[in-house]
């Protein structure tokens, strides 16, 4: 299922997108929770897939976003770099480097947080 995330950890931007429109606020969250009860995959799984489709969308926000989500269920940074580097074939070699470096970065700033 979607979950309730502390608003505290989403982007600015996307806080103040859904307070204005609250609507669509809620019809997000709603097409979230049934694609979640939609099929047997478990939480990781559905972050690492949703890095892949980041990076061959291009979406640096939204990478580093499923990057976060992914540790916080679990995924390993082998396989986080892995859920990148399957880009490689499909979306070229800039694209999957230029992805790698915005995971690391967020990794860094995960384990930073952790740390203090």
């Amino acid at each position: 299922m979607a979950e309730d995330r502390d608003p505290a950890t989403l982007p600015g931007t996307f806080k103040a997108f859904m307070t204005k429109f609250p609507a669509l606020s809620a019809a997000h969250e709603s097409i979230a929770k049934a694609v979640d009860a939609a099929g047997p995959l478990d939480r990781k799984i559905c972050e690492l897939i949703k890095i892949g489709l980041s990076v061959g969308a291009g979406l640096e926000t939204a990478t580093r976003s499923h990057v976060r989500r992914a540790m916080e269920h679990g995924a390993t940074e082998a396989e986080i770099e892995q859920a990148i580097l399957l880009a490689m074939n499909t979306c070229g070699f800039p694209r999957t480097v230029m992805a790698w470096q915005w995971a690391r970065q967020q990794i860094e700033r995960q384990q930073k947080d952790a740390g203090s």
